[in-house]
């Protein structure tokens, strides 16, 4: 259509409160009607063998998710987002917030491998691993056909649903959600101090049972209301796919050359229709609410629900197997897939980098932290003896997983006088960070320009040392 020709006219309706409604003249989202009311999805389930494998995953991954807090590695949770110590805890090592660097590092390794797994596999997580899918098509979907029925093999209700019924599945909801935000809190808080918190009252933890209801509030309100609206509308996932999808990334694709013109009904060899028989049985089941055969698709979660039910009709019709498959774009016109291209030689190089980065980093990283800090007040005061002293404040920072005391070592210039706490070491326990009084006077000789540079060595108990360094104003 060009801009000379007419444009459709939106046709109008009568809506409920006697206005009139347009419909809108293009495609909207699959999941509004076109007058922009919600368009309810009830999917039909075709049971392939993709779906068989997308069901032992869903289930070892639903298994994973709710065991991964109770394990332990050295002692420590394998996954610990602890919001209250200021703590992140991966497979038995524990970052502090000082960590920047090695935090940047790991953020940047997993954007990486997001845009790598992207532009090789498409949408595979979202289809396949994604907790709103799995839980979703796994956990919910099929609690709502068990309850409130289905038509044939279908995905709508048998007729009008009782009450009785709608409230027993919003209280299997209620209860599988309470359960889900109980899991997703032990992430953060850890199992231990969660179960201190099941077996207290609410009202001596009333932020965390705060916390808790509300993840589970809105856990009923994303499975039970919002539901697929979750990947087309708030997730940016699949936006960003025509970003880090190219023509040889791996999609859930539609053969348009073999399958149209469409033609209903078993074909006869030679009536020069394609292998579509235009069931909608792709349409039927998908979890989206699209059509496959309408091209690559921001809606398109790739959960190969199509690809089952197409494979199932094509038997059905003596066809061969495929009209609908995992193919990319370049195949699928008829062009050779390229596997290995300039994006994945460069992001598996990427990827090395920043392993090799984080794990030079790691190795390196100090068993305790110390950073000098200027106190507050006059900048610089004579002490009895003559000593330009200038007060700052310490802070140290624990890093090991046991006790330790700290104290000055060693000074520079020759002279300096350096005070520590009343009885001259602190004791931090594992993790712990405080933050400390510390005085420095030097022999007013080595002042130049008002000002002199000086330096502190700090020492465990086990003889690792850090050195920090200060600027000692002075008078000119």
């Amino acid at each position: 259509m060009t801009a000379s020709d007419p444009q459709p006219s939106p046709t109008a309706r009568e809506s409920s409160t006697s206005l009139p409604l347009l419909d809108a003249p293009e495609h909207v989202l699959s999941t509004l009607e076109a007058d922009g009311s919600r368009r309810w999805l009830r999917p039909r389930l075709s049971t392939g063998d993709l779906w068989k494998r997308r069901r032992i995953v869903a289930y070892a991954l639903i298994a994973f998710f709710v065991a991964l807090p109770h394990l332990r590695i050295a002692g420590k949770p394998p996954v610990l987002i602890d919001i209250l110590a200021r703590e992140f805890t991966i497979l038995g090592h524990t970052f502090l917030p000082t960590d920047t660097l090695l935090l940047a590092l790991a953020m940047l390794f997993v954007f990486v491998v997001i845009v790598a797994t992207t532009a090789i596999s498409g949408r595979l997580w979202c289809g396949w691993g994604c907790p709103q899918t799995v839980y979703m098509e796994f956990v919910f979907r099929p609690i709502d056909r068990l309850i409130e029925g289905t038509v044939g093999k279908g995905g709508k209700p048998k007729g009008q649903v009782s009450a009785g019924r709608s409230v027993l599945r919003i209280a299997i909801y209620l209860v599988i959600c309470t359960v889900l935000a109980h899991t997703f809190l032990a992430y953060f808080v850890g199992t231990d101090r969660l179960a201190g918190w099941l077996t207290g009252s609410p009202f001596t933890h009333p932020v965390a049972f705060l916390v808790m209801a509300g993840v589970t509030a809105l856990m009923m309100f994303d499975f039970l209301v919002f539901r697929e609206q979750m990947c087309l509308i708030a997730c940016p996932y699949g936006r960003f796919q025509s970003v880090m999808l190219d023509r040889n990334s791996l999609i859930v694709a539609y053969d348009e050359p073999r399958g149209e013109p469409r033609k209903k009904g078993k074909h006869v060899t030679g009536d020069g229709a394609g292998s579509c028989v235009d069931c909608n049985r792709c349409v039927d089941v998908c979890p989206t609410g699209i059509d496959i055969r309408n091209g690559l698709q921001m809606e398109c979660i790739n959960c190969t629900q199509c690809i089952d039910a197409c494979n199932d009709v094509m038997d059905r019709v003596g066809a061969p197997r495929g009209l609908i498959r995992y193919s990319s774009q370049d195949a699928i016109d008829g062009k050779p897939q390229k596997f290995l291209r300039l994006r994945t030689i460069i992001y598996p190089l990427i990827l090395i980098a920043l392993s090799a980065a984080f794990v030079t980093v790691l190795s390196t990283k100090y068993a305790f932290d110390a950073r000098l800090m200027r106190g507050t007040g006059n900048p610089f005061y004579r002490t009895n003896d003559g000593q330009v002293a200038n007060r700052f404040r310490l802070r140290l920072t624990n890093r090991t997983e046991e006790t330790r005391n700290y104290r000055v070592t060693a000074f520079e210039p020759a002279g300096t006088t350096v005070t520590f706490t009343e009885v001259g070491e602190v004791s931090l326990p594992k993790g712990g960070s405080e933050l400390l009084s510390m005085t420095i006077a030097v022999d007013p000789k080595v002042i130049k320009n008002g000002r002199a540079d000086v330096s502190v060595t700090l020492a465990d108990d086990l003889e690792n040392e850090r050195v920090v360094t200060a600027q000692i104003l002075g008078p000119r």
